[in-house]
């Protein structure tokens, strides 16, 4: 709770077991409920006529205020700094409102506006490894809708793609001969939405991030995958819920993500759930079912908003189930056209403890988004919540052939859940979950692909879902094989050097030595050297992995694999390699860019690839493109001696440059560059009559470009610069655009005092 200081604060009193507190210029209401702080701001400003707000006023308040909690009470902060009023006549507005806000908070029924998640909520870790970037949280959910720049599921990466809006577990089972279900997430217009949201971690839990990768910053020998986030939450908190009877569980949630080529379109979700009781009571668990609800909705949202856009933003995609595969998928049938052209998937890979004898099978159903409808209803209760994870669109209704197909061929705002149950020991009796002595696994994976072929989304054919296939597929043997994947050799180190119109590529032979760790073979072949076209990074669908363009491909000489090109062209030196100042790496490869644009980004990827395995049948394996990336703007280097003469370009700007954004936001898409710059500096910009337009700060070792729009729209913040240049948006220190006309510059240089003039003119 944040108060701020105030010497003019006159009364503090106590009424009824409830403290008011009078302070500064509005109302704060405060609801301390379960010891835990609900925190609503009201402005209510009061008149010298000692005259109350409005009681429509504060009916809005009470409109979304309701406790419903065994300990409560009341704070109200009022401001008086300005007010001409005795000190009898505001307490008596103050009591007098007090009974008022009392009587009217009591008769309301839930706090389901408000959202009272503990502090200890995480649910700002999404996946960056690979090309899906899928938010987890610790308390039960995946996504997190579409507000702000973080992705909720996006895929690819950094396309404006999403294809998850919300998802969240569900477990459902009987005790003590009473059906429960806890639920993650339910159908809700907000995901921070109270009711329904009924797992809640323990204080100070965290998400524990760790990689196999020895190359990460979160290398650890336990981790599983290239990116693995692990975190656990219960169901036996009652803060903030409401109609939930805890079942008495704990869930540990481990992801894995991939980076790797084959492999870099799913995030494996392994679920481990723990009886670990409640309220005294440590009966064993049974008839158990484990879901996944999830509201999938693929939109691009560099063409709709996609925040709190309205109910027909959600109403454009079309759902299909494939139970051969234990995969229901979701794709745009008629939202963004051809800006999409994305399936999002999730599918069961598989569960423990269960029958030997009996196949793995999933159960699906679906229902309309808060929907009525007597068969495509959304179940309120436990009961009917335990009975969609049966399986059970209605009572006695399954999902059939010839429900699937209307409703992968006909978009609407819907739900769905696919589960898994009952689980079964191996011998195929019925298993039961006893406290604190057994371990039950449900693993889903949420697996996205790209349309195959050019015919439109809407027809949803069998071609079109092959992509989705393959990299379901690769989830699924990753499952099989332990969540152990063939491996390619190891990234190589790469550097870049930027000079003007020119970009060297300089890179180690650390992944010559690499050992596969299924074949145990060292079978390194070659490098293969990626960049993209100029300008390519400007589209509103952009795919980073299909614009990455093959350049190069240099292999092994003298062996009976591909083109035996042998190194020579590339190899900088066979006894002495190359090293730069502060970097221990050793660099025996280069490869020059000459003519290169400047003020143009650039995304360069090296990989190494090996030989194949045909005892696998499995082809020639190759390094992740998107986990070498560098992103370069070309440009001149730091120019620290007087005699550079400092310039803008392009100069005169017309209407706008080629590399400028397009859209809604164009007006502050733009830019221009300085060059030529001091390493440290600072840029100022003048009207004609000599008002100051912009101060810019320069710094070669730090800077961006992250201080403007474009590099925040599309780049993702490891972008470089050559040192000598410097970025503007045509935006003016009062935040706006600036107009047609001839500017002037000033640049100080920060280790000497020298100035430098010179002028530009924009025409718009």
């Amino acid at each position: 709770m944040k108060y701020i200081p105030s010497i003019d604060m006159k009364i503090k009193c106590h009424f009824n077991g409830h403290t008011i507190i009078l302070y500064h210029d509005y109302f704060q209401l405060l609801i301390i409920c379960n010891n835990r702080v609900i925190n609503m701001i009201y402005y209510a400003y009061v008149n010298s006529h000692n005259n109350l707000p409005k009681t429509s006023k504060w009916n809005r308040i009470l409109s979304l205020i309701n406790v419903n909690c065994h300990n409560y009470k009341f704070i109200i902060i009022e401001n008086i700094t300005f007010l001409n009023m005795r000190i009898k006549s505001i307490r008596r507005i103050v009591i007098s409102f007090l009974f008022v806000t009392i009587v009217g908070s009591l008769t309301l029924l839930s706090l389901n506006t408000l959202q009272t998640k503990p502090n200890d909520d995480i649910n700002n870790k999404y996946t960056n490894v690979g090309n899906i970037q899928l938010t987890v949280t610790n308390y039960g959910t995946i996504g997190k809708g579409y507000c702000g720049s973080q992705p909720s599921c996006m895929y690819p990466a950094g396309s404006g793609i999403e294809n998850l809006w919300l998802g969240g577990l569900w477990v459902g089972g009987a005790k003590d001969g009473q059906t429960y279900v806890t639920t993650g997430a339910v159908d809700v217009a907000n995901p921070n939405k109270v009711e329904g949201f009924e797992f809640t971690n323990n204080p100070g839990s965290v998400i524990t991030e760790r990689s196999s990768l020895i190359t990460s910053p979160f290398y650890d020998p336990k981790a599983v995958s290239h990116q693995d986030f692990v975190c656990e939450f219960v169901d036996t908190s009652l803060t903030g819920m409401v109609n939930h009877t805890p079942m008495g569980i704990k869930v540990i949630l481990e992801s894995y993500t991939y980076n790797l080529n084959f492999a870099n379109s799913f995030v494996i979700l392994n679920y481990k759930i723990v009886n670990i009781g409640y309220n005294g009571s440590t009966s064993p668990i049974d008839s158990i079912y484990v879901g996944l609800w999830k509201d999938c909705v693929v939109r691009n949202l560099n063409i709709t908003n996609g925040c709190n856009p309205g109910t027909s933003f959600f109403s454009k995609g079309a759902t299909g189930y494939i139970d051969s595969l234990r995969m229901e998928y979701t794709y745009d049938n008629n939202g963004d056209p051809g800006f999409t052209d994305n399936y999002v998937g999730v599918k069961l890979l598989g569960a423990s403890p269960r029958s030997a004898s009996e196949p793995i099978k999933s159960h699906f159903t679906i229902w309309n988004y808060k929907g009525v409808d007597p068969i495509y209803f959304m179940p309120v209760d436990d009961i009917a919540k335990y009975s969609k994870l049966k399986g059970f669109l209605a009572p006695g209704v399954i999902i059939d052939t010839n429900r699937i197909n209307y409703l992968r061929l006909n978009p609407s705002n819907r739900v769905s859940l696919i589960s898994y149950g009952p689980y079964k020991n191996t011998n195929g009796s019925p298993f039961t979950l006893r406290y604190q002595q057994d371990t039950l696994n449900t693993v889903y994976t949420v697996v996205c692909a790209k349309k195959n072929g050019t015919d439109p989304a809407k027809f949803d054919t069998d071609f079109q879902r092959q992509l989705l296939y393959k990299n379901a597929g690769w989830a699924q043997r990753s499952y099989d094989n332990g969540y152990k994947l063939p491996s390619p050799p190891d990234i190589p180190v790469t550097r870049t050097q930027i000079e003007d119109n020119k970009v060297t590529i300089w890179w180690s032979n650390n992944g010559e030595n690499s050992v596969d760790p299924i074949s145990g073979k060292t079978d390194f072949e070659g490098y293969r050297l990626y960049r993209t076209n100029t300008g390519a990074d400007l589209t509103s669908n952009f795919n980073l992995e299909t614009s990455l363009k093959l350049i190069g491909d240099f292999d092994s000489c003298c062996n009976a694999y591909s083109n035996n090109t042998g190194f020579k062209f590339i190899k900088y030196s066979d006894t002495e390699p190359k090293m730069f100042a502060g970097d221990t790496n050793k660099y025996w490869y280069r490869y020059e860019f000459p003519s290169q644009l400047n003020g143009f980004q650039y995304i360069y990827a090296l990989t190494a690839y090996d030989k194949g395995d045909p005892s696998q049948g499995l082809e020639s394996l190759e390094s992740s493109q998107l986990a070498n990336v560098k992103r370069v703007i070309v440009g001149t280097t730091a120019k620290d001696n007087s005699s550079s003469e400092i310039g803008v370009y392009p100069n005169p700007y017309y209407g706008s440059a080629i590399w400028d954004g397009t859209g809604i936001q164009k007006e502050v898409l733009r830019k221009i560059y300085f060059y030529n710059l001091p390493s440290k500096c600072d840029i100022s910009i003048w009207s004609l009559s000599g008002d100051l337009v912009r101060k810019l700060n320069h710094d070669a070792s730090t800077y961006n470009g992250n201080d403007i729009k474009w590099f925040k729209t599309f780049s993702d913040g490891t972008q470089k610069f050559a040192g000598g240049e410097h970025a503007w948006d045509l935006i003016t220190k009062d935040n706006q655009a600036i107009a047609t006309g001839l500017y002037l510059f000033t640049v100080k240089d920060a280790s000497t005092g020298d100035v430098k003039k010179g002028k530009f003119l924009i025409v718009k």
